[in-house]
């Protein structure tokens, strides 16, 4: 049986809260990983895997599931503890995070977790498998739809634009590339290295439908989405999600320091004491 979607907003919060805590756990028991871009992509995985994504835990290789490909695969853990939730691996899995021969690899790894759809992590190259995997669907006639998640970082490597320039023109409408626009990558913010602005305005050059969102904001998140599974414009989607690198924890937030230092044993208590207190709005 297909995944049973949640259809709150208000239920979807206090899960957003838990994969947070999760994350910061199971970075913080492997002594290294990725943080802020984890922290940040939270709400856009909650929404697409407990409300938009046509997927089955307890048959991963259904030929008719949605397919999700993280292109930006150092915001891997958060991908796992999505997954946890849902319930394709253990939660008591999510500890070995980058140990040897865990099934989570410091970057997504199809041959120790099936499930995944793809081994990603070399940066650039997730939409070019998104427009694989969507132009299956249409030789095949399925109308599963693939989604991407990309970082704003790796949108300055050009590989990008060549996919995008395909996709529009071949029409692939059954393609979705969201971005997890926090603004900063390895070295720091991305205006004083290579800024990508005027993003929009660029995707739409290319002849995309491009949508600009809230990415913490689970209200406009989760339409975005949906909208963007049933678009039949014969144009692809790109959602631009605005996020804060390092989401919820206060002294991660906007800081480039966190984009792959895992917190030490105090300072993971002192953000899980952090999220714990937090009021889910």
């Amino acid at each position: 049986m297909p995944f049973t979607h949640i259809d709150s907003i208000d239920a979807l919060k206090p899960i957003c809260r838990k994969l947070r805590i999760e994350i910061i756990k199971m970075i913080g028991a492997s002594g290294s990983g990725h943080p802020g871009g984890s922290l940040s992509e939270v709400e856009l995985l909650t929404a697409l895997y407990f409300a938009v994504l046509r997927h089955d835990p307890k048959n991963h290789a259904w030929a008719d599931r949605d397919r999700f490909i993280l292109s930006k695969g150092h915001g891997c853990p958060a991908l796992y503890a999505v997954m946890a939730e849902t319930g394709y691996i253990a939660h008591d899995v999510l500890g070995t995070l980058r140990k040897l021969g865990s099934p989570l690899q410091g970057h997504p790894d199809k041959r120790f977790f099936p499930a995944l759809e793809a081994n990603t992590g070399s940066l650039g190259q997730g939409i070019s498998l998104g427009i694989g995997c969507a132009l299956a669907a249409k030789l095949d006639k399925k109308d599963f739809h693939t989604f991407v998640m990309i970082g704003d970082g790796e949108i300055q490597e050009g590989q990008n634009w060549e996919a995008a320039m395909f996709a529009s023109y071949h029409k692939v409408d059954n393609l979705t590339v969201i971005v997890d626009y926090n603004k900063l990558q390895l070295d720091g913010f991305l205006k004083d290295i290579l800024d990508i602005k005027p993003l929009k305005e660029k995707f739409e050059a290319f002849g995309w439908n491009t949508v600009e969102i809230d990415g913490h904001d689970l209200a406009q998140v989760v339409p975005a989405l949906k909208n963007a599974r049933a678009n039949t414009s014969g144009k692809p989607t790109c959602i631009i999600a605005n996020t804060i690198k390092g989401k919820g924890v206060s002294f991660m937030e906007n800081s480039p320091e966190w984009h792959g230092v895992a917190p030490k044993p105090d300072q993971v208590a002192a953000a899980v004491a952090e999220l714990e207190a937090q009021e889910v709005k």
